[in-house]
């Protein structure tokens, strides 16, 4: 689509906005940016667009676009696709893309894209990794941190691009058609944006909705939903597991991760080697090797970054030992499911740091898989009420409120002793108390580092 002197609205001006933007400019677009917020500052937001862009901001009243001049319209992956400006759009015939369509349809290159609801960000790093270890032009993108529209005017023909992909961004794909996929597990989460699990499912589903049979969908074996979706896709499928051999797959037995083509097995790491702690993290290193072997990267390659690769920030994040007590930032255990993770991965008596946004889950699932472990469970934000009444209810009653994170830190540095752990690993968003997960884990190693 040639957008150059056409009129295209952005819908949100955060992180992936202003990327969209930006790359809209470099086409010459018309942008507009509109964000519903009519108490940010436009001229701030145009700060943050190159000069000669052409782009003008509207805040607060959507009744001031005007639609029938509109090209094209992206939405940041912050925006629901069922409210009714979206809808209006689509009603006027206006495309409507996500970011991830916009950089994918401007940019060049293969892309490998993971999804998932735990796990994500590791295995994209990891990849990662893997795939920069045997290119020069490796890119790694999306819910990762860096706008896929931020590097998709960098990209070329033999640029590899590792993305990965949240539900929100899925939504908005159209076109968008990656080489190698990856659904790592799908449990609930975000259920107050996608209001029922069978959205939530559909949502991942949609990463493998143009790929061919001539591309690889790794799926997790072990999962029932993405099981059962290997048998609906076109996609060439590739199984991974932590609990059965499979030929062809990739596989763990005796913590070694072998890969078998279908022919013969191929030993590629023994996880006692690799610096990732947990059978969640085996599982992670599994998908990763298996999209590196579908991509058709040396086995030596993989299996060398794999054992260098470390732990990514907040993931079960080693943080610091005071006083015999170690500490661990697991902030981006940002629903139970992968809270249940970090539990596992503990191997000391442990104070929990717990609470933050309400996503609509239910937290019974996390609260038995303490199995023993955790001494005090220490809450915070929105939800800290709705958990202590799900424990209380499976029968644990070390519990105790905290107003902030750091009066949380405090207590736990109180009531820990050598030999315990000390985990943030809240099961909830990070909404309302900080920006985002990020945040709320750089703060507590903040205040941990200052106790």
């Amino acid at each position: 689509m040639d957008l150059q002197d056409q009129k295209v609205l952005v819908i949100g001006c955060g992180i992936s906005g202003m990327g969209a933007a930006r790359l809209l400019g470099r086409a010459k677009a018309d942008v507009i940016l509109y964000d519903e917020n009519d108490k940010r500052d436009a001229q701030e937001i145009l700060g943050g667009l190159p000069d000669g862009t052409k782009a003008e901001v509207i805040l607060g009243e959507w009744s001031r676009i005007r639609i029938g001049e509109l090209k094209l319209a992206v939405i940041s992956p912050g925006v629901p696709m069922d409210i009714p400006m979206v809808e209006q759009l689509r009603e006027k015939g206006v495309p409507v893309w996500g970011e991830v369509e916009l950089a994918w349809q401007m940019g060049h290159g293969k892309v490998m894209a993971v999804t998932g609801t735990n796990g994500k960000t590791t295995t994209t790093a990891l990849l990662g990794e893997i795939v920069k270890n045997d290119t020069a032009e490796a890119f790694v993108v999306g819910n990762i941190g860096t706008a896929y529209t931020e590097v998709a005017s960098e990209t070329t023909r033999d640029s590899v691009i590792v993305a990965e992909m949240s539900s929100f961004q899925l939504e908005g794909i159209v076109e968008f058609h990656p080489v190698v996929s990856a659904v790592l597990n799908i449990s609930p989460d975000h259920l107050n944006r996608h209001h029922t699990m069978e959205n939530y499912i559909n949502a991942k589903k949609r990463i493998a909705v143009n790929q061919t049979e001539e591309d690889t969908c790794v799926l997790n074996y072990e999962d029932e939903v993405t099981r059962k979706f290997g048998e609906e896709i076109r996609a060439r499928v590739l199984y991974f597991s932590s609990k059965r051999k499979l030929e062809p797959g990739v596989y763990l037995s005796d913590n070694v991760v072998y890969y078998n083509d279908g022919t013969e097995n191929v030993s590629i790491c023994n996880v006692l080697e690799c610096n990732l702690l947990g059978l969640h993290n085996y599982e992670n290193i599994m998908a990763a090797v298996a999209c590196a072997v579908s991509f058709g990267i040396p086995t030596d390659v993989i299996r060398n970054t794999v054992t260098a690769f470390r732990a990514v920030e907040h993931r079960i994040e080693f943080v610091t030992e005071k006083n015999g007590v170690v500490y661990y930032n697991d902030s981006k255990g940002t629903n139970p499911d992968a809270a249940i993770k970090g539990i596992q991965a503990m191997t000391r008596p442990t104070c929990l740091i717990g609470g933050g946004y309400d996503k609509d889950s239910s937290y019974e699932e996390w609260i038995q898989a303490f199995d023993g472990k955790v001494k005090l469970l220490v809450l915070i934000g929105a939800t800290r009420e709705k958990i202590a009444e799900a424990a209380r209810g499976c029968g644990f009653e070390a519990i105790t409120f905290a107003d902030t994170l750091e009066e949380a830190v405090n207590i736990c540095a109180t009531e820990a002793r050598p030999g315990d752990a000390v985990l943030l690993s809240p099961a909830c968003a990070s909404w309302g108390m900080f920006t985002n997960y990020e945040e709320r884990g750089k703060m507590f190693k903040e205040y941990v580092n200052n106790l």
